[in-house]
Parts: C-alpha cells; structure tokens; sequence
C-alpha cells in the first residue's frame, strides 16, 4: 500500500515482543538519540522502499533506457543524500543498514560535528531553534542532510548557545 499523506508513514514489527529485536531497537534509540520507536520504524521503512526499489530495478531488463534512467536518478538520490558512496552499484542498496539511514538526521549530523555532548542534547538544541542549515533555522530533528549541505550546519547567530563560553556547549569547541 502506497504510503499518503493520510497515513503512517512507518510500519510496525509483526511480533511486538522479541526480546532481541526491543533490545537492538532501545540500543538504536539511545545511540542515535531518537524520541521513540515510531522514528526508528519510519526509518526502517523509508530503508525497506530503498531495497524494494532496488530489486524493482534489478528485476528489469538493464538495457532499457527507462530503467538505466531511472537507475541513475535512484542512485544519484542515495548519493546526494549520503546513504551510498559514489562508486556504489545498485546492488549495494541490498546491503545497507538502517544506521546507513540514520546517520543522515539532521540531529545526527549535528552531533557528529561536535555541536552537541549528546544526540539527545542536539536533537533539543534543534527543537529549540539554535541550530542552522544555511543560515535558515531547522527544527525537525529527523531532516535529511545532503551531503553537500553538511559543512552548512551550525549554532544561529543569534542563539545564546553560540556563544562558545556557554555551559550548554561541548568540551573544546
């Protein structure tokens, strides 16, 4: 079923209770700093059309010139966005992971850079509106960044916490 604006954007496990699977799943909440569960299952979702449409494509005659086009603006969108380096192949979208999909958050991005001590504290630094992409303020916390748009995050000028003095701040920055 297609997903529309109408409906959940994410689908749910089929058992509710595995153990293994709730304790990876706490263990990708705490690493990646995420609100709940449904964050990380729209992730996994969004992960699963990624491998869905890959083996669309590789199920289809690879000399057309629809499917090389269509090929090439999948790939090309993956490697904007950062999930697969330049030299992938399609067949390296069967292999990805869900932290592949998840380092790509805004709120990851801006930990990874040092913004924050934690993904918990940078996910509230973007909530709160201190965090920049480009000069505009962003405050969604799950926003995919390009990878050409990575250099582009930073505190708002504005914000107090751009002082690099301020408590709130990580160690050395």
């Amino acid at each position: 079923m297609p997903l529309g604006s109408n409906t959940k954007q994410y689908e749910t496990p089929n058992h509710p209770y595995q153990g293994e699977r709730i304790s990876n799943e706490h263990a990708l909440l705490d690493r990646y700093g995420l609100k709940n569960k449904e964050e990380l299952w729209r992730a996994q979702s969004e992960l699963r059309s990624y491998r869905r449409e890959a083996r669309d494509l590789l199920a289809q005659p690879q000399d057309e010139a629809t499917v090389i086009n269509r090929t090439e603006e999948f790939l090309g969108r993956l490697k904007r966005v950062g999930i697969l380096n330049e030299g992938d192949e399609l067949g390296a979208v069967l292999s990805l992971e869900i932290e592949d999909v998840l380092e790509r958050r805004l709120q990851t991005v801006a930990y990874r850079k040092g913004l924050a001590q934690t993904p918990q504290q940078a996910r509230q630094f973007i909530t709160h509106g201190h965090i920049v992409l480009d000069g505009q303020r962003q405050r969604v916390p799950s926003y995919v960044v390009d990878v050409d748009e990575e250099d582009l995050v930073d505190f708002d000028e504005n914000s107090p916490i751009a002082d690099e003095l301020h408590p709130a701040r990580a160690e050395g920055q």
